[in-house]
């Protein structure tokens, strides 16, 4: 017996099961949930999905040649999707330009130990359901009231399901090297006369996201993302705040450029924050202007980009400027625009907007939305809209938010292109041909805003860091501070008369109805016969009275 025994213990970790992966809780608990409030539910679920997105993060920041924090975090977060009555009318359909949230983005435990995830979950899908199941009453009510919207697509679609699982690789652990460069390259920064604040953060991040849903879908992907920020703020005699950055990214730390490189970066920030602050102020001014790639890339991405997003052209709140656009002219004919998030890589830039599937489980594809001019298509979800009743990978959320259709990859193309030396000769020409006393080149910006809902004004804002006056009588450009750009979206579109033939990327992060989502904007330098600029609203305290101590050797 002692023989038999020994042998049993001896083979059972052979033979005993492996512990339950994330998936496989997942998937147990959505099995279980589901086919009990199908039973018992009223109405009954006809859909379910959970997902969870792991995060992992280290950051790093230095200023004044100091480490100013070193922190890591790891967090994983539980959505929850619950879709009540049927895909042509669920409670997810939009009221009186109200969206409904149902999700919270619940933290769970980051050891896969069943008990606890579990009971987390019931407690959030109890919580979900109770309000899927009030608002989809109230969405009955309310279509007894109102009158027939004009957009009466599903509200969801069919889609076939997705299994993959490939997760992102480790971290690692930032070096002595990277802490060293931060030191270093924060502490040049404070020699540039007129700083007040500068620094230089990195960040290394992986997600990994995990989805299941009541079709079959089994996900498991993700990515990793590092980036450097450089950054330098001052205050000009007259009050106005300036600041000046610039940032590199990279899929893994082994992907950002080299120190030299990115020390030659820290040497232009310092340069152009203290050329800004003897900067003069510019006016407002309508004229002809350049915009470089990345500030072009921002441009379509605020006053196009987001006028493509599906969901918009269903909502009546929305100003839905191109819903009934299809098949027409909405840009010069020398332009296309499609949107790729299978892109990893342009120009040697890894793009921020890259995913394999998006957050509802639909393979990535790339889109074209534009093509020579005509609109063809828009960026979808799994919310249906007129002539458009599939996703096409653009369901994007940040945790805690729900899906709705949001850009990714955002590339422009141009078949009108010339060189960049050539398109300053072309804004010459054009400055002299309305007669102008100038034009504007826009070096850098920061990022931008845009007004989409029809209660408002069909508007967008561009912020700039770096604007110069281009004379055309051959004078050295002008650099000008206290601006930003302003239009109206399908005014500015025939404005664009030709493109450089060199392609630049900025990448960040966009924010909307569902959160912050990473994206990418990737275009070439455009000539526009007309722009707008207007001042941009500053403090009027006065710059510090006192000397900085390291100039008074105290």
């Amino acid at each position: 017996m002692r023989r038999i025994l020994s042998l049993l213990l001896l083979s059972a970790p052979l033979v005993a099961a492996s512990p339950p992966t994330l998936l496989d809780i997942l998937s147990a608990e959505l099995d279980r949930n589901f086919n009990v409030l199908k039973q018992k539910g009223d109405p009954p679920p006809y859909y379910m999905a959970y997902a969870v997105t792991d995060v992992e993060t280290q950051t790093l920041s230095g200023s004044f040649g100091l480490v100013n924090s070193r922190n890591k975090s790891h967090l994983r977060y539980l959505d929850i999707t619950i879709r009540v009555g049927s895909s042509k009318l669920d409670n997810y359909r939009i009221i009186k330009g109200e969206r409904a949230c149902f999700t919270s983005g619940s933290v769970i435990p980051l050891d896969d130990v069943p008990a606890a995830i579990t009971r987390r979950i019931w407690l959030e899908t109890d919580r979900t359901y109770r309000l899927a199941a009030r608002r989809l009453i109230e969405i009955k009510s309310n279509e007894q009231v109102r009158v027939k919207q004009e957009d009466d697509s599903d509200d969801f679609s069919s889609e076939p399901p997705s299994v993959h699982q490939e997760p992102p690789a480790p971290l690692g652990e930032l070096s002595a090297n990277w802490i060293d460069h931060v030191r270093k390259w924060s502490g040049e920064l404070s020699n540039y006369p007129g700083v007040l604040n500068s620094g230089v953060g990195l960040a290394i991040e992986r997600e990994t996201k995990y989805l299941v849903n009541t079709e079959g879908t089994r996900l498991v992907h993700g990515r990793t993302f590092a980036t450097v920020q450089i950054s330098a703020g001052g205050k000009a005699s007259d009050g106005m705040d300036l600041a000046t950055d610039e940032d590199f990214q990279g899929f893994d730390l082994a992907r950002l450029p080299k120190p030299e490189v990115i020390e030659a970066a820290v040497a232009r920030v310092g340069n152009d924050l203290s050329n800004l602050l003897k900067a003069p102020v510019a006016e407002p001014f309508v004229g002809p202007a350049i915009l470089s790639g990345r500030a072009a890339g921002v441009f379509f991405h605020e006053i196009f980009g987001h006028r493509l997003e599906g969901h918009r052209q269903k909502d009546e709140s929305e100003g839905q400027t191109f819903a009934k656009a299809v098949g027409t002219p909405v840009l010069p004919d020398f332009l296309s625009v499609k949107f790729d998030p299978t892109r990893e890589t342009i120009e040697s830039t890894d793009l921020n907007g890259y995913y394999k599937y998006d957050d509802e489980g639909v393979k990535a594809a790339p889109v074209t939305v534009v093509e020579n001019g005509i609109l063809k298509t828009f960026l979808m979800s799994r919310s249906p809209i007129q002539g458009f009743d599939h996703s096409n990978g653009h369901g994007r959320r940040q945790a805690g938010a729900e899906v709705v259709s949001r850009q990714s990859n955002l590339i422009v193309e141009s078949t009108n292109k010339v060189s960049e030396r050539a398109l300053r000769a072309m804004l010459v020409a054009e400055i002299k041909r309305q007669n102008k006393p100038y034009g504007l080149y826009f070096e850098q910006v920061t990022g931008g805003y845009t007004l989409t809902q029809r209660r408002g004004l069909q508007a967008y804002t561009v912020i700039p860091l770096i604007v110069y006056r281009v004379y055309p009588d051959g004078r050295p450009d002008e650099l000008v501070r206290g601006v930003d750009i302003v239009g109206t979206p399908l005014a500015s579109f025939s404005k664009i008369l030709a493109t450089s033939d060199k392609l630049a990327v900025f990448n960040g992060y966009c924010g909307a109805e569902s959160g912050q989502v990473p994206v990418s904007a990737v275009a070439p330098a455009l000539l526009v016969s007309e722009i707008e600029i207007q001042k941009k609203e500053h403090s009027v305290d006065r710059p510090p009275l006192l000397a900085r101590p390291t100039e008074t050797g105290q």
